[in-house]
């Protein structure tokens, strides 16, 4: 698949977790719901059908939220990817036990999945939550909003498409709104976070750790 960073840079750290035994039985019987990664083109359209909308989502942890969002919108199509086995069979069971068809699902490196499978101009939007925020000044080089991915996304939004984003790391957000900033193609800020957006475990527990959450989201300015 075609890169994007510098070779050697991920956005993730590799991890190993333990997968449960209802993961593991999704990941054999759900196949049906995952898309193998590839360097061919994604037909969006013979996977949700013509004219509906497809939001990508980049990381997505136990896929409690995932699940959530699809089921509260079906009309909507949503291609869900993560590198991490037990969080992709997690939400593969999530789906099946809640009989949701609106969600397929990828393990594979988003951005090598929006370079070489995603059409340009046929996402109506993006959805990452908490995306690791490398804190460390000699990391800031994997993190995932930085010029090049903008560059890459805005190829593959379509017109007025959307960005929302949501972090607990306060100079993350500052980073994030610097680097959307620096490019004409967006506009968008912080928003009040979206009643449509349940919260993780993950996230309750930087509240509970005092860290507060920022949510952006940004558009693409209208071509004159």
């Amino acid at each position: 698949m075609t890169g994007v960073l510098r070779p050697g840079i991920r956005t993730f750290k590799p991890r190993r977790s333990r997968i449960t035994a209802r993961a593991e039985r999704a990941l054999l019987e759900q196949e049906r719901l995952l898309i193998p990664a590839s360097d061919d083109l994604l037909d969006l359209a013979s996977i949700w059908g013509t004219d509906v909308p497809v939001v990508m989502e980049i990381g997505f942890g136990d896929g409690r939220a995932t699940a959530a969002m699809a089921a509260s919108d079906p009309g909507t199509g949503i291609l869900a990817i993560d590198v991490h086995t037990p969080g992709v069979g997690e939400l593969l069971w999530r789906l099946a036990d809640a009989g949701i068809g609106n969600v397929r699902v990828m393990e594979a490196d988003a951005l090598g999945v929006l370079a070489g499978m995603i059409p340009a101009a046929s996402l109506s939007g993006l959805r990452t939550y908490f995306p690791d925020p490398w804190p460390k000044a000699r990391h800031h080089k994997r993190r995932i909003v930085q010029p090049a991915v903008l560059d890459l996304v805005a190829t593959r939004l379509q017109t007025d498409g959307w960005w929302h984003l949501a972090t607990d790391w306060a100079e993350y957000a500052d980073s994030m709104r610097a680097c959307f900033a620096e490019d004409p193609r967006w506009e968008g800020g912080p928003i009040p976070r979206p009643e449509n957006r349940p919260v993780t475990r993950y996230e309750r527990r930087a509240l509970n750790e005092g860290r507060g959450v920022t949510d952006l989201l940004y558009r693409l300015r209208p071509v004159v």
